[in-house]
């Protein structure tokens, strides 16, 4: 298993309504590797996933500085639609690739990489249900668990959870 010793991860997560299984794989795979973990939200407040999971943030969202990170990851579940029109959320994605770092997305959070600018012309997947936002700005969606496309790194949903971690950690790899 390789070794992220000395990797940090920023994984964004909605206030309200992310999914627990989205933070909650993803992460466990990356710490088990030796990844730092920072959790970025709307409000340092505990948040609350889809299916009652906790979690208090580390930073505020607007004080993410991608140059602090080797990936940054936003999580999805229905609250997480909140980022998709956020213009810090937008400018933190493209910061990401700007810098040419690991930049993820899962479940509707692909959304937000979509509305920024970011997937027009690349493959990516993303639930089901918003595969037409996706194709509305230009992606060519696969509906495959986890697509990897350059630095992106985009997951289907819940059950693509531990695959779209273990894609993550493969990119974050020495």
């Amino acid at each position: 298993m390789p070794t992220l010793q000395g990797k940090k991860v920023v994984m964004i997560v909605a206030h309200s309504n992310f999914r627990d299984e989205e933070l909650q794989e993803p992460r466990s795979v990356l710490e088990q590797q030796g990844a730092a973990i920072t959790i970025a939200s709307s409000s340092l407040d505990t948040a609350t996933g889809m299916l009652g999971a906790t979690v208090k943030p580390d930073i505020l969202i607007d004080k993410v500085n991608v140059a602090d990170y080797d990936a940054v990851i936003f999580i999805g579940g229905t609250g997480s639609s909140e980022y998709w029109e956020n213009p810090t959320a937008h400018d933190i994605a493209r910061k990401t690739l700007e810098a040419n770092k690991i930049l993820g997305a899962i479940c509707i959070a692909p959304v937000t990489l979509a509305k920024a600018g970011l997937l027009q012309g690349k493959r990516a997947t993303v639930y089901s249900s918003e595969s037409s936002k996706l194709e509305a700005a230009g992606c060519n969606y696969t509906g495959k668990d986890v697509e990897i496309e350059g630095n992106i790194i985009t997951g289907n949903g819940p059950g693509a959870a531990r695959k779209f971690g273990e894609a993550i950690a493969k990119a974050l790899a020495p």
